[in-house]
């Protein structure tokens, strides 16, 4: 299997089918576009910097909507969040994607905007790869972030939509969430991994990709 990141909450995951999640234009945001093409397109909420399914190429079939919806043989549940701390009064709601493939469940939690609740958290289930929002501003900040891992407890924790050379859009760079973490959990992946379901570890690692 592997994953790789094509800037801020777009990643790319491949086994058999490829998923993307929450695709941009690049150049919207001041970044490298994204070359990919998907069997199954995931956008956790209707903002130009998630929502660019026209640059996926193929015919994917585009997930957008809360509960459970079968895509290419993968069962995609979407959990209801928002966007922000205020029940979505200030920037809407959000969805949070779980799904498996090959046995690893996978949770990406687009921008999502407040710490999670007891029933939302019990919605998402076990988790072995985490993708989270800590660039704070439009999303939960690295604290929070950390907060939410520690509640979901995944084998492996992405970070994403945080600040790198290009990005025009205001949020925190990467270290304020490395700060305090074991630096022995910290594994530098560059712009892609390859791994299987052995690679998974009972302590969480933080997966941290690079442009």
């Amino acid at each position: 299997m592997k994953i790789i990141w094509h800037g801020h909450s777009c990643f790319e995951i491949r086994d058999g089918i490829t998923v993307v999640t929450d695709p941009h234009d690049g150049k919207s945001i001041g970044i490298k576009p994204p070359v990919v093409k998907a069997d199954v397109v995931l956008v956790s909420h209707d903002h130009f910097d998630h929502n660019c399914v026209r640059i996926v190429k193929g015919d994917p079939k585009v997930v957008t909507s809360c509960g459970e919806t079968a895509a290419c043989g993968l069962n995609v549940r979407g959990i209801p969040t928002f966007h922000d701390n205020e029940e979505g009064s200030k920037r809407g709601k959000n969805t949070i994607f779980c799904f498996e493939m090959d046995g690893i469940r996978f949770c990406h939690c687009g921008d999502l905007g407040h710490l999670l609740t007891e029933k939302q958290a019990e919605a998402i289930g076990p988790v072995d790869i985490l993708f989270i929002p800590v660039g704070g501003v439009f999303t939960i900040d690295s604290q929070d972030a950390k907060r939410v891992i520690e509640l979901l407890k995944p084998s492996v924790a992405i970070p994403m939509h945080y600040h790198v050379g290009g990005l025009s859009i205001s949020v925190a760079g990467i270290d304020p969430f490395l700060d305090g973490l074991p630096e022995e959990d910290i594994l530098g992946v560059g712009n892609e991994i390859d791994f299987n379901k052995e690679d998974m570890s009972p302590k969480t690692e933080y997966w941290v990709f690079s442009p």
